[in-house]
Parts: structure tokens; sequence; C-alpha cells
């Protein structure tokens, strides 16, 4: 029966009789077997910390996917550019709590791990603007794909993050094995040259048309619709483009995290710490996809910034086992003063191409 329950007669009868006192007990009991559960660590930091952290994520996409950005419509730079600040100014805000409840270092850490992440997004953003110009999927459709790409994220990190910190503190010498790919990594992308990527010739993309009939054409902003049989006429399910531009984003995501989970362990490796700096950075990627998607080229040789800070995070972890531990704040004002100086230079070298930006409200 509905409000029959311990909690409720607790609640209900508090201030009653004697006979309800064991009731009053029994919801006690009941109310504080939730305190050890959520003072119990979890991969390093306390279960409450961890709700605290996902309640934020939940109530933030669900923020956006039921209000802020509710139905089919195309969003413009002004309104990517808002909430854009708005993801940021959350995820500096955990940062302040962070800092304030693990530690200085802690929130030193989780602050370089937000920015490097921050920045190989600006990569990502390239290779979605690409797989929707492959798709032909409209603007109008976009943010629903990133939407549950984004969820997927969320799901994969966990997986990629938890795997990679059992490895390490089971094997700590995974770290130089991370050091020494992040280190080559940022070599090879200081002198890779900017080719174009084409999306149908990716294997995970032939697999699934192999695996589900795809459909030609959109079905408003639906992932899997029916049409008819081209031999029997029956009604079959097939995916839309949508679907192919989802999984595609996934793929992305999973090749990108290859560098950027690596760079965060090389950071620190507290799962907390790169999950949540991680999930941060990722998190605002649709509003800043919205907001740079036509501008990405501008932010040429922040690429070479970034291979720097890939570098310097890959050689950060031999540094410290020949030499010594590397002070937090070091590494975030390196990471801030190379990431800075990319931008600001690119800027600078672009400013002539400013104009050629289609300019969206």
């Amino acid at each position: 029966r509905a409000g029959s329950g311990p909690l409720w007669r607790c609640v209900a009868h508090r201030d009653v009789g004697p006979l309800e006192h064991s009731n009053t007990a029994t919801c006690a009991r009941s109310t504080m077997s939730i305190i050890p559960f959520l003072s119990a660590e979890f991969l390093g930091q306390p279960a409450s910390a961890w709700a605290i952290f996902f309640v934020i994520i939940v109530a933030l996409l669900a923020f956006d996917l039921g209000f802020a950005n509710k139905g089919d419509h195309e969003i413009g730079i002004s309104r990517s550019l808002v909430f854009s600040a708005f993801y940021i100014a959350v995820a500096l805000l955990f940062g302040a709590w962070v800092w304030v409840d693990l530690g200085a270092k802690a929130g030193m850490d989780y602050l370089t791990g937000f920015l490097v992440e921050k920045s190989l997004a600006l990569d990502n953003i390239f290779v979605i603007s690409l797989i929707f110009a492959a798709f032909a999927i409209p603007r109008a459709y976009q943010h629903r794909v990133l939407f549950w790409g984004i969820v997927g994220v969320v799901v994969l990190r966990a997986v990629m993050i938890g795997v990679g910190a059992t490895l390490i503190s089971n094997f700590s010498w995974i770290l130089y094995i991370f050091g020494a790919f992040l280190f080559f990594t940022g070599v090879k992308m200081l002198f890779a040259s900017d080719e174009p990527v084409d999306i149908e010739k990716n294997p995970v993309v032939r697999i699934v048309r192999r695996m589900i009939p795809v459909s030609s054409k959109l079905d408003g902003h639906k992932f899997l619709t029916h049409e008819p049989h081209p031999a029997t006429g029956k009604l079959r399910r097939v995916a839309t483009p949508l679907m192919l531009a989802l999984v595609s984003i996934e793929i992305a995501d999973i090749v990108f995290a290859v560098d950027s989970v690596p760079a965060v362990f090389a950071i620190t490796t507290d799962p907390y710490i790169v999950y949540t700096s991680n999930i941060f950075a990722i998190l605002g990627l649709r509003a800043l996809y919205f907001a740079l998607a036509a501008a990405v080229h501008r932010f040429h040789y922040l690429k070479y910034a970034l291979a720097l800070v890939l570098i310097a995070v890959g050689a950060k972890i031999y540094w410290a086992h020949l030499v010594g531990p590397v002070p937090s704040w070091i590494s975030l004002g390196l990471t801030v003063g190379l990431l800075g100086g990319g931008v600001v230079v690119s800027l600078w070298k672009t400013s002539g191409e400013a104009e050629k930006a289609p300019q969206r409200g």
C-alpha cells in the first residue's frame, strides 16, 4: 500500500505514542543504511562524489533535450555560444568544488585534463562536420544525433577509463607505454598533413551497411524506419542516414579517446578526475560544434600547440621517474600557455579569413 512502508510511518507518526517508536527505529535504520553506501570508496573516491557527478550530468542532459533544445530546429551561432559558455561555467564550478573538497592538486589536475580534452574536441568537431556532410544530415537534425552520441560517449568513456584504471593499478608500467604513445602521437601530429577523411570507406560503416538495410533518405529525426522490401514488397526495418551518422560519430570518439584517455591518465591516475574532466569537456561538444563548425579552420595552429602539450604530457611520465614528480601547477600553467598561444596565433594568422565564415543568427 502507498505510504505504508517503515520510512513513511516514521515520518507520519514520529510524534505519536510508544507503539510507533518501533516503526521510528526501523525507519531510522533504513535511512542510516544509505550513509555507509555513500561513504564507501569506489575507484578511489567516496560513492557520494560519484553520485554528485552523475546527478549533475543527468540533470544537464535532461535540461538539454527536454527544455533547451526541445524539437527539431536549427541552432544558431549566438545561441550555441551562450550554451557553450554555460557548459564551460558548470565544468569550472565543478572544478572549483573538486579543488575545495579533494584538494588543490586534484583541482589543478582536473583543470589540466579538462583543457586538454576540450582542445582535442576541436579536431572532433572537424570530423563531425565531415560526417554530417557525407550523409547529408540537415542542421535541424544534427543536435539529436549529437545528443545520443554524447550519451554513448558517457558509457564508452566509462568503460575505457575503467579498463585503463584497472590496468594501471595492476601493471604500473602501462603508464610508460601511455607516455611513449602520447610523445610519438604529438610528434606525428606536428608533421601530419590535413588530408580529408572518407567516411564511407570506414570499415565499421561498411559492416553496418551489410548487417542492416540502410535507407537512402531520411524519415524525419528517426534513426530507424520501415520501407518495403525491393523484392517482396513487405515492410522491413531499415536504418536511416541518421543512424549511420550516429555510428560514425561513436567510432570517431573511440579513435579520439585513444589519445585523450591516456593523456589525462598521464596527468593523474585518479579515475574520478580522469572521467569527470573527460565528460565535462565532451558534454558541451554539441553547443561548441554549432558555434565553431563553420569556423574550425581558423584554429589551424591550435593543432601544433596541442601536439606540444601531448609531447610534454608524455615526457612528464618519464621525467617523474628519472628526476621527480612535476608539480600540478607547472602542468596546468604549461597547458594553458601552449593552448592559449595556439588560439592567439591561429586567430591572428587567419584574421583575413574571418569574413569567409557563414553567418548564422
